[in-house]
Formats: structure tokens, C-alpha cells, sequence
């Protein structure tokens, strides 16, 4: 069997800039349009609203943004951690 990346050892190569797909579940009452320009500024991204949960408590989107390097796409997930439910 051949391993084309173990994934304990290795981190997989990504070729920046790029743009970087963060899928991210917000509550129902979270302006997401405010709360994505407030994190990602004149940073080049599209928002597209993806469902609500069955119960209509949370929304989800997904935000693609134009990052130059791992630092800022890390810096990017983290601000969105901060005010949203998840980010995958």
C-alpha cells in the first residue's frame, strides 16, 4: 500500500495565495454580512448563505477568502471562531 502523505508527519503542501473555503454556522440572530466585513475588512471573499438548522437556531455560509500565506488563513479561522457557533 502506498501512502501518499501521512498525515501525522507530513502537513499537506498548499500553494498560497489562494482562496480558502471556510464553511461556518452562526446563530440565527448574527448579522453575518457586519460580522464578515468587521473580521475580513477590504479583503477580497464571497459570503453564500449554505441552509438553517431544522430547528431554525443557527444559519450556515460559506465564506471564500483570498489568503496570501498559512499565517493569515489561520489568523482568519480564528477570528471566525470567536463569533460563530463552528468553522469547518
Amino acid at each position: 500500500m502506498v501512502n501518499i502523505l501521512d498525515f501525522d508527519t507530513q502537513k499537506p503542501k498548499i500553494q498560497y495565495p489562494l482562496f480558502w473555503q471556510y464553511k461556518v454556522i452562526f446563530d440565527i440572530n448574527i448579522d453575518v454580512k457586519d460580522v464578515v466585513k468587521e473580521i475580513l475588512g477590504d479583503r477580497e471573499h464571497k459570503i453564500s448563505f449554505s441552509k438553517f438548522s431544522k430547528d431554525k437556531k443557527y444559519q450556515s455560509y460559506e465564506i471564500s477568502v483570498f489568503v496570501l500565506d498559512e499565517r493569515e488563513r489561520l489568523e482568519i479561522f480564528s477570528a471566525l471562531k470567536h463569533v460563530s457557533k463552528y468553522v469547518l
